[in-house]
């Protein structure tokens, strides 16, 4: 495997995992995520066509029974991935809602608009008829335009590709620059930055290629100097995708560490979370299920579901008030300050001892009553909240079914106790 083979797959690896990180928002459906389908559809589209250029599946693919498969399907998927990224150009800049002249990118965008799709679908309509027509697919190859180079039916097939690719990257170039220069986040325009240079390496490599094979239907080169260009341009064809897969993501780093901040509450709140909802199924929007499939449930946001599980825990609790003995908040307390370690974890160990011994309770058909004093709330916001529900739920995973059975037992043996007292009062 030559080194060039090797940044294939690791190029290709890299749109794939960039696909696959933003595909969540591409499944939700308001407008800024129609903006966000459409980046997706351009990530998971160049994925493609860039996993048919490594070696094993090109060579796979191009001696099947249609020869040279490979390029009609990387040139298909590239096409799509093109026309989906032409989206999202005109949908973030071919917006304009200020009175008065309207600024010359916007007026480029829609015109963008007018023609992206038509010139799409022809592209692909005059591809298939040229590969199958024209080109000479009579021995699979390995590098298309090497193999190639000199034949004018091989030589038709690619310039029609490589002008909608060049037009394509020559647009994306200049509207990315335009943004480049009245970016206010430094991250946003170091993003738009790689990305407008990654164009520029197109627009390079579509006129260079371009002119490569016109010149060789002319004068025919040597196949070590073909191979040698090839394996030039498709070098700087890794280094393309590499700065738009890297400048497309720096934009969204910023979101990466609230990212990763949700998914730890997620995981720490849902042991909390599904016992209380399996003891009051028609809380949730959802019947709860295992962690795996809460996080892998890509239609609803994380910072919302993080939102609804604390809004059940909250709603549950309350339900548990009518089950729970009027002292086993004190209970809860006493076997709080009694166990060791931190003082600090008393009050989200006492709210653990007061869940787990009123779902006991709840779970033994105790009869609904009067609601029962709780632990108060110590956040001031929805991110507090959550933060003290996460640390209920650490405390929560150490409290022991017996052990909750003991401080819900002790609560009874209190309230006997104080009944009898009344008694012979």
């Amino acid at each position: 495997m030559t080194p060039l083979d090797l940044a294939g797959y690791l190029i290709a690896g890299l749109m794939t995992a960039v696909a696959l990180w933003r595909m969540p928002a591409a499944l939700r459906g308001d407008e800024e995520d129609r903006r966000r389908r459409a980046l997706w559809g351009c990530y998971a589209g160049f994925a493609a066509a860039l996993w048919t250029k490594t070696r094993v599946v090109r060579i796979g693919l191009n001696d099947s029974s249609v020869t040279d498969l490979s390029v009609l399907i990387k040139h298909y998927t590239a096409t799509i991935a093109i026309l989906a990224i032409l989206s999202y150009i005109v949908a973030i800049y071919g917006q304009y809602a200020d009175a008065g002249d309207i600024p010359r990118h916007v007026r480029f965008a829609r015109l963008i608009q007018q023609v992206a799709a038509k010139a799409s679908v022809a592209t692909l309509v005059l591809l298939t008829v040229l590969f199958f027509t024209v080109v000479d697919r009579s021995v699979p190859s390995d590098r298309f335009v090497a193999d190639h180079a000199g034949q004018w039916g091989a030589t038709l097939y690619m310039s029609v590709f490589y002008l909608y690719l060049g037009a394509a990257s020559a647009v994306c170039a200049y509207q990315w620059a335009l943004a480049t220069a009245s970016a206010g986040q430094r991250r946003l325009r170091i993003g738009l930055g790689m990305m407008t240079f990654a164009m520029f390496i197109g627009v390079g490599y579509t006129v260079s290629r371009t002119l490569f094979l016109w010149v060789s239907v002319i004068d025919r080169p040597s196949e070590s100097f073909a191979l040698h260009f090839d394996e030039i341009t498709e070098a700087s064809q890794v280094v393309l995708f590499a700065f738009f897969a890297v400048g497309a993501s720096v934009p969204a780093l910023g979101n990466v560490r609230r990212r990763a901040k949700l998914w730890r509450a997620q995981v720490r709140l849902h042991a909390l979370w599904y016992e209380l909802m399996a003891a009051f199924p028609d809380q949730p929007f959802d019947p709860p299920a295992s962690l795996v499939r809460e996080l892998t449930r890509f239609g609803t946001p994380a910072d919302l579901r993080i939102d609804r599980w604390a809004a059940d825990i909250a709603d549950a609790v309350e339900k548990l008030r009518h089950y729970a003995p009027g002292t086993l908040l004190a209970a809860a307390g006493a076997a709080a300050e009694a166990g060791p370690g931190d003082r600090d974890r008393t009050g989200p160990l006492t709210d653990a001892y007061w869940i787990k011994a009123a779902l006991v309770a709840h779970g033994d058909g105790a009869a609904p009553g009067d609601a029962a004093a709780v632990g108060t709330q110590h956040a001031t916001d929805q991110d507090g909240e959550v933060a003290w529900l996460v640390r209920v739920a650490a405390a929560y995973r150490t409290v022991t079914a017996e052990r909750a059975r003991q401080v819900l037992e002790s609560t009874r043996a209190e309230s006997a106790g104080t009944a009898a007292k009344e008694q012979t009062a």
